[in-house]
């Protein structure tokens, strides 16, 4: 199904604002409504370990909002994207970047390639979304700020939370939908 593309640029012009606005306020959980309610969203996180949220309020409360936590004085500026107006697919990159600096000034940030595919769905709605990023480059990132005591208290509670049983965490290809 072809979709109309200043439809699409307007959908991420939308979607762009409303992570600036969401960004400022701390609190991603509103960008739920740029979901269907059926909508899937999820992540790979390393060799045993899937993320999927299926539907908008799982959407909301958990990858949105449990998943989030702790995430507060991040900012993900998007750089690029890439738009098919045939199949809706809508590709952003984006950065991952901490308010606090290193001694040398600069901001703490994820290296290598994070993004979210997007499958755009009609009304200014998303019917699924699977974000990718560089697992390394995570693990290194969050190593050299806990080496660094630069994590926040919140993201201290995110990682120690991280190591039980949260919703929406599956092993490695048994989430609830095909992932792809």
């Amino acid at each position: 199904m072809a979709f109309d593309r200043a439809e699409l640029e307007e959908m991420k012009q939308r979607w762009l604002q409303a992570n600036i606005d969401a960004e400022k306020a701390g609190d991603w959980r509103p960008l739920a409504e740029f979901y269907t309610e059926d909508a899937t969203y999820g992540w790979n996180y390393g060799p045993d370990k899937d993320f999927m949220a299926v539907g908008r309020d799982e959407i909301r409360e958990i990858a949105l909002g449990q998943e989030m936590e702790g995430l507060e004085g991040w900012e993900y500026p998007y750089e690029e994207w890439v738009i098919d107006d045939q199949t809706g697919s809508m590709i952003g990159l984006w950065k991952q970047v901490y308010e606090g600096t290193r001694d040398d000034g600069t901001h703490y940030a994820l290296e290598g390639i994070q993004g979210s595919w997007f499958r755009y769905a009609g009304n200014f709605q998303f019917s699924w979304q699977r974000d990718f990023f560089d697992y390394g480059n995570v693990s290194a990132l969050f190593i050299e700020m806990l080496k660094n005591n630069a994590m926040s208290d919140g993201m201290l509670k995110r990682i120690e939370k991280a190591t039980g049983d949260q919703p929406g965490w599956y092993p490695f290809g048994k989430a609830p939908v095909p992932f792809w």
